[in-house]
């Protein structure tokens, strides 16, 4: 029996509300609907934006489903009615949502998947903040830590990514004019996240997700048999292989994201160390491996009472090339003299690119 298709996703990434990504996937909607394509709404978001609410008109909806929590009524995509429609094309609206307590699944994109195993094509949107492996610096950009996140391996699925592109003046422009937000909600954005230099910042990260991707594609299709080519700069033969070193601290999250994003760009394999000496959090530490795996990073753990020396055999047994760990934490003045774990890790490893990742602050 031959295995059922898989359907096809489709993202509109932008960079920031009203830069028109919902209006952009309507609008092709309307087309394929004219070519007569089976087609659904899933969910939509209007925001009260007429000119995209317009671009809805003659498009079949799917009910939501309607869930209570904490007293309040709110409104999810009901995934089990879209299969049963079970539409060719599903139009799916922000696909970093996450659904409300009471949902079958967690987040708007794990339903999603849900559609795509089921054999429906999807369309769905997304902002270049809302990626993972660029949270961190999202935040040290804007000062604002987005909460709703999609593995990057989610993205980097989809058959076609269309980056929607507004210059950030004219999409202030947008909000004076009250296209995108009401009158005083539109005010604060301009004065908060809305602010030209952040724009400008999301704008940027936006363009170059997108340069690399197309990059990375296309190199995959020029190689023979779809093959992932070495790059240009990697030394023939070679194969980048990456660890990060996770301890019980908050900034492993951090470590992981930035070791990731390289490893992506380099196309290089990911690795995951906690070495249990005795000593520190395994409940953090396990809160870290959980969100490596959710990140497709393979997670090891390895009982050694010296923390350096376990690094480095692990590394080398692995043929890892390059080590991401963290600074180590401030110490007593009487041990100041001493190597810190970082700098014994340094000199056991010294055929290893080694890179010690800041825990920045706002």
């Amino acid at each position: 029996m031959s295995q059922a298709r898989r359907g096809r996703l489709k993202v509109y990434l932008g960079y920031a509300a009203g830069v028109g990504k919902t209006y952009r996937m309507l609008v092709e909607a309307q087309e394929l609907r004219r070519q007569g394509v089976d087609l659904a709404i899933g969910y939509f978001e209007p925001h009260g934006r007429q000119e995209t609410i317009a671009r809805t008109e003659g498009l079949e909806v799917v009910p939501r489903r309607v869930l209570t929590y904490g007293g309040s009524q709110f409104e999810e995509m009901d995934t089990e009615a879209v299969l049963r429609r079970r539409p060719a094309v599903a139009i799916v609206d922000e696909f970093a949502h996450t659904n409300v307590p009471g949902s079958e699944r967690l987040k708007r994109w794990e339903d999603v998947r849900v559609l795509l195993d089921a054999g429906i094509d999807v369309l769905t949107t997304m902002n270049v903040q809302h990626l993972e492996s660029l949270n961190d610096q999202v935040w040290h950009t804007t000062g604002i830590r987005v909460r709703e996140t999609i593995p990057d391996w989610v993205v980097d699925e989809a058959d076609e990514v269309v980056l929607v592109d507004l210059t950030p003046r004219a999409l202030r422009n947008r909000l004076e004019r009250g296209v995108v937000y009401g009158q005083e909600k539109a005010r604060r954005a301009m004065e908060n996240f809305f602010t030209e230099t952040n724009l400008t910042a999301l704008r940027e990260m936006a363009l170059r997700h997108t340069a690399h991707e197309v990059e990375e594609r296309l190199d995959t299709d020029a190689a023979p048999g779809g093959a992932d080519p070495a790059g240009e700069d990697r030394p023939a033969g070679r194969t980048e292989r990456i660890l990060i070193c996770l301890t019980g601290r908050p900034s492993s999250a951090i470590l992981l994201r930035r070791g990731k994003r390289v490893a992506d760009y380099l196309r290089a394999e990911c690795l995951a160390l906690f070495v249990a000496s005795g000593a520190g959090d395994r409940n953090s530490v396990e809160r870290h491996m959980s969100f490596a795996r959710n990140l497709r990073i393979e997670t090891h753990i390895v009982e050694d009472a010296d923390v350096p020396r376990a690094i480095a055999e692990f590394a080398r047994a692995r043929r890892i090339t390059q080590i991401f760990v963290g600074r180590t934490a401030p110490r007593p003045w009487w041990k100041r003299f001493r190597e810190t774990t970082v700098q014994q890790v340094v000199r056991q490893a010294r055929d290893m690119q080694i890179t010690i990742v800041a825990e920045r602050r706002r």
